[in-house]
């Protein structure tokens, strides 16, 4: 089986609470993180982002404080979201997508609520990863490599972030992650009793057919 991968957008503050969990799995160190643009995931699919839907921008923001409460995370928004990722993921790709420059980056900005949505405003933290922000955000190899990445996660099936995959099954969310971490510890859990036979249970009606 190949190693797992954790698909992850760093506009997604879910991303940021489930990193904290991630990095804790004994597994964790055969997990590839794998940044994409979650906004390019929603427009192949032709879906809205949670915060991009009236009511539901607020209460989702709510409940991500709370689950950062809850789980003993430090968590304050950014100036604005959603907000461009695209400069965050480029420095990350630009930093070898290290757990350091990982960690960098969602410290910065879901941890200590700055702005990541130029190059500009991440400069110092390029800096203190021994980049120049605006070099590493214009890099056409760079560019390449997050558009493989989203290419990567669509061909996968991905429909959200974050999202680990295991041996070609999809598991998404914060919220999931006990799941996650139990199909890690045993794959053929998903083979045996009721979960097995989840993935034929029948569609008994379409919405539009």
């Amino acid at each position: 089986m190949s190693a797992p991968h954790w698909y992850f957008d760093f506009v997604s503050p879910f991303s940021y609470l489930h990193w904290q969990k991630l990095r804790q799995l004994p597994q964790a160190r055969d997990i590839v993180p794998v940044p994409i643009l979650f906004g390019a995931v929603l427009d192949h699919l032709g879906i809205r982002g949670p915060a991009e839907i009236e009511g539901k921008r607020l209460f989702t923001y709510r409940k991500v404080q709370w689950q950062a409460a809850h789980e003993g995370v430090p968590l304050r928004f950014p100036p604005t979201h959603p907000f461009n990722p695209l400069p965050a993921l480029r420095l990350c790709i630009a930093a070898g997508t290290t757990v350091h420059a990982i960690d960098a980056l969602f410290d910065w900005l879901w941890r200590d609520g700055l702005a990541g949505d130029s190059a500009q405003a991440l400069q110092p933290l390029a800096h203190a990863l021994g980049l120049d922000a605006e070099t590493a955000v214009a890099d056409p190899a760079v560019k390449a490599a997050l558009r493989a990445n989203t290419e990567q996660a669509l061909a996968a099936g991905v429909f959200g972030v974050p999202t680990l995959e295991i041996g070609g099954e999809l598991f998404w969310g914060n919220d999931a992650h006990g799941l996650m971490a139990t199909v890690l510890a045993d794959p053929d859990w998903l083979r045996r009793g009721e979960a097995a036979r989840l993935a034929e249970l029948p569609v008994g009606i379409r919405r539009g057919a």
